[in-house]
């Protein structure tokens, strides 16, 4: 399946129908550069600089082929003077293997060129909030807040960087993988976690560029991109069925206290809202601070802010509405769990041999060391008690892309590799509490940051904090990329804050914004709102009876679709195939190949939420089969048409001949 031919002083490395590499001196395969890097962390976001130095290609190289354990190896010896590198090239459970030898000498920084196609379309590198096809831009893959308004040229990310240094660009993101899909027909993924730079500008070829030598590349070709997709999660891992009760209503978000949760609980009841559950993030307690309303980060029950809270939790329970919470890896400066923490010695140090303490915006806390074998477990015992055991069912499991790159680690592995693996290892403390606690049953947990541990680890991404507008790069549509993002990356459930949560700079949530984004969550597999940073700026789920009346209409949806989505978070599980995925996965048509503003749930259901204020119309294309509007039962065929989407019918279609007709067919006409 491997052909490496040698053609005067090119080197053509080909995997079954893919022709990978073209070296020769003019294009060399391998440069390696001397580097050194420039890494400013203000809260989160991060400011990365890299001053290059010596640069060499190594233009020449030698080919052998190996028998080893009755497999065909490769061995490219790259070199330039007295400078080598050696690439191994084997086949391996049906992917092609690369793995390179060590840094020669005083070089730090890999270059690899990867054959491209000019045509080509390229997908993935965790989750991109901007772009669907990366082609034409490079992406540095490394894990920080995602930052406000995302776009340089926007007046909003513009404020946040000149106030806050949190303005963020199109490539910021909590979840990077260094995981790309190519239209070509298939996957690429570096086993590292350190900085890497994956650049899709040029026209004929990748260049990959990483700050480590990857333990390996993993390169995967097959028929359909279906497949190829399938077959990220079937390397790196599956996320589970969930819990029946995420399907049965609006898990509402509401904090203040008991009191203020049963009283919204009950607004939102006797409007008629199917209700799955409440997430009060302050369950533990709350600070203020100038961003707006912030948690206090000791994860334990607030029995002043939230009296008999263990007795509620056991009410709601028998009325099939179930209560959430929050945590994060990290503990709050002078209280209860910070200092025990100190105590035992399972805090981060700095190199004056202190407990790190990171600056998250007019308050501290410190970091719990997950690369020590006791802090972990700690960790694991504090969500089982204070959490899972006092009754939650679930929990965001916030942060995991803060860790600072100069903070002293118990295993002593350098802080810049441990940045983007730290997501992966905060995964595995929540998926260890929840697998070895006999009270975890039907427990859901849901995080932001990611890696490619997320996917075995992780049962529910969320797209962390949009801003409440309907910016393409961090308002309501870039929730829906995200989600199309993540599935290319073999993620295959997410959902979104209704409504957004960045209120800041004079952004307001709008009744409008809020309606469309429910509208949007309803086709989703979880539906959960929050109140935003600034509560009061912000149209809530309960504003007027025409808002509660919209909620009850699409959490009604929503739970009509239960065995559909089942279904599809089944098919998920068992053959990673994303619940929300790109039209393209299924009708490889040149429409869809850019298409980020329409996507099927499942394989049956053809969605266009409105993504723009004030519309009423979507503008659709449709697949090559006959297609059934879900809310007027009226048939389209393939091709452009300008649907009515006035609020409370989105532009929804079903797939003539679904097995699920039957259920599509219960919908009103309206």
């Amino acid at each position: 399946m491997i052909s490496c031919t040698m053609k005067a002083s090119h080197l053509v490395v080909a995997y079954r129908r893919l022709t990978l590499i073209d070296h020769s001196p003019k294009t060399p395969f391998v440069t390696l550069y001397t580097g050194e890097e420039s890494v400013d962390m203000y809260r989160g976001n991060f400011f990365i600089e890299d001053t290059l130095g010596q640069k060499l290609s190594l233009q020449n190289y030698e080919l052998s082929e190996l028998l080893e354990e009755g497999r065909i190896l490769y061995k490219i010896r790259f070199f330039q003077d007295s400078i080598e590198m050696t690439c191994t090239l084997s086949e391996q459970d049906g992917r092609l293997k690369l793995s390179f030898s060590s840094f020669p000498r005083s070089f730090n920084r890999l270059e690899l060129r990867f054959e491209a196609g000019a045509e080509e379309h390229v997908y993935g590198c965790g989750e991109q909030f901007s772009y669907l096809d990366l082609r034409g831009k490079h992406f540095p893959l490394w894990t920080g807040e995602q930052g406000v308004g995302r776009n340089k040229q926007t007046e909003i990310t513009q404020i946040a960087d000149r106030q806050d240094r949190a303005g963020g660009d199109y490539h910021t993101t909590f979840y990077p993988q260094p995981t790309f899909v190519s239209s070509r027909g298939y996957f690429l993924h570096a086993d590292t976690y350190g900085y890497a730079d994956f650049d899709f500008s040029n026209p004929s070829f990748h260049r990959l560029m990483f700050w480590e030598i990857p333990n390996s590349l993993c390169i995967s070709e097959k028929p359909t991109l279906l497949e190829v997709v399938q077959d990220i999660s079937s390397l790196l891992g599956r996320q589970r069925e969930l819990p029946s009760w995420v399907y049965e209503g609006v898990v509402l978000g509401i904090q203040g206290g008991s009191s203020t949760c049963l009283e919204k609980l009950k607004t939102m009841q006797e409007g008629h809202v199917p209700v799955a559950g409440i997430w009060a993030q302050d369950w533990q307690g709350e600070k203020y601070t100038s961003f707006g309303k912030r948690l206090r980060w000791n994860w334990q029950w607030d029995s002043t802010l939230y009296p008999d809270l263990g007795t509620i939790i056991e009410d709601l329970k028998r009325q099939g509405v179930r209560f959430l919470g929050y945590i994060n890896p990290y503990v709050l400066e002078g209280h209860e769990l910070f200092l025990e923490a100190e105590k035992l010695g399972l805090l981060a140090l700095n190199h004056e041999g202190s407990s790190y303490l990171v600056d998250f915006g007019e308050f501290y806390a410190g970091i719990v060391d997950f690369t020590n074998p006791l802090a972990k477990s700690w960790y694991v015992k504090v969500i089982q008690k204070e959490l899972i055991d006092f009754g939650l069912s679930g929990w965001m499991a916030d942060f995991g892309e803060y860790l600072p790159t100069d903070v002293v680690l118990f295993d002593k592995r350098p802080a810049m590799i441990a940045h983007n693996a730290w997501p992966g290892l905060w995964a595995e403390v929540n998926r260890e509490a929840v697998d070895t606690s006999p009270n975890a049953e039907q427990c859901l947990y849901f995080m932001r940051a990611g890696n490619d541990k997320s996917l075995s680890c992780c049962p529910m991404m969320w797209a962390g904090d949009q801003n409440v507008d309907w910016s393409e790069d961090d308002g309501l549509p870039s929730a829906l990329t995200s989600a199309l993002s993540l599935s290319m990356s073999g993620m295959g459930l997410h959902h979104s804050d209704i409504g957004g949560y960045t209120t800041l700079y004079g952004m307001k949530r709008s009744k409008e914004l809020l309606l469309r984004w429910t509208e949007f969550a309803a086709f989703t597999v979880m539906m959960r709102t929050h109140e935003g940073n600034r509560p009061k700026d912000n149209w809530q789920f309960d504003g007027d009876d025409e808002t509660i009346a919209h909620f009850a209409r699409m959490g009604a949806i929503h739970v009509a679709l239960k065995p559909y989505l089942q279904s599809a978070v089944k098919e998920n599980a068992e053959k990673g195939i994303p619940v929300m995925r790109p039209v393209f996965l299924h009708y490889p048509q040149k429409p869809f190949f850019t298409c980020k503003d329409s996507y099927l749930l499942g394989r049956d259901l053809f969605v266009a939420p409105i993504m723009e204020c004030g519309a009423t119309h979507r503008k659709v294309y449709l697949p090559d089969e006959e297609w059934i509007h879900l809310f007027s039962h009226q048939a389209y065929g393939p091709g452009e048409h300008l649907v009515k989407a006035p609020l409370g019918k989105p532009a929804v279609f079903y797939r003539k001949g679904s097995a699920f007709t039957d259920l599509f067919e219960t919908f009103p006409v309206s």
